[in-house]
């Protein structure tokens, strides 16, 4: 049974690798020093500072079952197993020195640990450069523009913008600018929605730089997007190849256990042991998956959240961004994995699914491969995958929503970069913009004008609309007449403060 297995590659071995160690040596540090060793005698002979099989297994599991890296869901099976590696890497021995190919058992046999250190050595990690997605320069004009020649959509005016507009008239603002911006592509949107989903992600680890623990290169823009706005009413991913779809046959019996029937009145084909053949179907459907539902390339990313479980809002936020992510397909597989797991876990009408095995543990041991896994082995791979799994069975409606505050950051980046902007003289990149676009200024008559009527037809038209909306109670209506009367008086103000300081205008 392996425990915990790393993707490889030339790029990013060492610091992969480095971070295993490190689980690795806390553990054996943890379990050397603290261990308990004692006198023991076997076939007439003593033998000081060692330990039987069984009292091993009993100390480090409840040290695995308290680590935050673990979690009370690790099974003295799975302990047994750590054992094991530790024999055959020499971090335990027999009591006759011998290790590598004796097999360790849960039984009396005793061991001591050896001389020599048994840990790992940290492979130097190589340097690495920050990879800044630069976000194009909006201010530059396309060749053959000319902002005298760019169209303006008519505005309607309210008493701000009117004050802002003949306020510039008469002097008060300095003269703007019009910067024209380029058409956002949707390869510009793309780049913009991994740009910052990353960032995110990588200020929620708190790390310098995702390097360490995915490449970015590898990420598909076009998943985040389709995993935020392809879904249901359910939330769940809606894929446009639907031969990547759940097979029939698979989604049915995953309905028939998530809906296990409580009442008499549902007919279901039922005999001895109908549900336990039903859960195998899914299970062997699962566990013969090319890839995991987390892919072997997010392998790194998600292990790292676990070091975030004891934060457990920070924890969600960023398994929530992670699960992003993923391809569609892999996405909406986990979706109604986890919402079946879940429901048979609190039905307590479902009969028992395993002899020997709570649900709960079944479901984990069960799935757990699936849904975590990488392509190569190293150790500890099991129990982190296994602690994944019940954070986000516990988790899984949190977890597997669209993170509404990374989705309204993207959308408002997004507006803002299509919309035009007036500049003023300093603000911002001012010496390499374009030429300026003065606006123009009203003679005084039309000022006049505008300063007597131009409030006048705006407040006329807002009044009419609010009192023949047919949406709008009557409450609501003297809210909006309220405001109606709060925005007069404020031109009033305005028109008198111009009356006193420009009267002769």
């Amino acid at each position: 049974m392996a425990f915990l297995r790393v993707t490889i590659s030339k790029e990013d071995n060492s610091h992969r690798i480095h971070r295993v160690h490190r689980g690795w040596n806390e553990t054996v540090e943890l379990f050397r020093a603290r261990m308990p060793l004692r006198k023991h005698r076997c076939r007439f002979k003593s033998y000081e500072h060692c330990f039987t099989a069984a009292e091993a297994v009993d100390w480090l599991h409840e040290l695995l079952r308290c680590s935050q890296n673990f979690g009370p869901e690790v099974t003295r099976k799975q302990t047994v197993q750590l054992l094991k590696k530790f024999l055959k890497n020499h971090v335990i021995e027999d009591i006759k020195g011998k290790w590598g190919q004796e097999d360790f058992e849960d039984n009396r046999h005793l061991y001591r640990f050896p001389p020599s250190s048994p840990l790992k050595p940290y492979p130097k990690k190589p340097s690495y450069q920050k990879d800044v997605i630069k976000f194009p320069e909006w201010n530059d004009l396309p060749s053959g523009t000319s902002q005298e020649n760019i169209p303006v959509k008519p505005i309607v005016m309210n008493s701000e913008m009117w004050y802002k507009r003949h306020s510039i008239a008469i002097g008060e603002v300095p003269t703007c600018r019009l910067i024209h911006r380029r058409q956002l592509t949707e390869a510009n949107i793309e780049e913009i929605w991994k740009s910052m989903t990353l960032s995110h992600l990588q200020k929620i680890l708190g790390l310098h730089s995702l390097e360490e623990v995915l490449d970015s290169k590898l990420i598909n823009s076009k998943f985040i997007i389709h995993n935020v706005y392809s879904v249901s009413k359910q939330g769940v991913v809606i894929l446009d190849d639907k031969s990547k779809e759940l097979p029939h046959w698979v989604l049915s019996a995953m309905k028939c256990l998530a809906n296990w029937p409580n009442c008499s009145d549902l007919k279901q084909p039922m005999y001895s042991g109908f549900e336990k053949d039903v859960f195998k179907t899914i299970a062997d459907y699962y566990g013969h998956l090319k890839e995991p539902l987390l892919t072997f390339h997010l392998f790194d990313a998600f292990v790292s959240v676990l070091g975030l479980l004891q934060k457990e809002k920070m924890a969600v936020e960023a398994f929530q961004i992670c699960c992003l992510l993923l391809p569609p397909e892999n996405r909406r597989k986990l979706q109604l994995l986890m919402r079946m797991m879940a429901r048979i876990c609190l039905n307590k009408e479902m009969p028992p699914l395993c002899d020997g095995f709570g649900t709960r543990t079944l479901m984990v041991q069960t799935f757990s491969r699936c849904i975590l896994c990488s392509k190569d082995e190293v150790d500890l791979d099991e129990l982190l995958a296994a602690r994944l799994v019940t954070f986000l069975m516990d988790n899984y409606q949190e977890i597997l929503k669209v993170p509404v505050v990374l989705q309204t950051s993207i959308e408002e980046r997004v507006a803002h970069l299509r919309r035009v902007q007036i500049k003023y003289p300093g603000a911002d990149m001012d010496v390499t913009l374009s030429a300026p676009s003065f606006c123009r200024q009203i003679s005084p008559e039309e000022f006049e004008y505008q300063r007597a009527y131009g409030s006048q037809e705006p407040l006329a038209a807002l009044l009419e609309e609010v009192i023949t909306d047919a949406k709008l109670s009557s409450k609501e209506k003297k809210k909006k007449l309220k405001q109606v009367k709060k925005i007069s008086f404020i031109i009033v103000g305005v028109k008198w403060y111009l009356t006193v300081r420009f009267p002769n205008d």
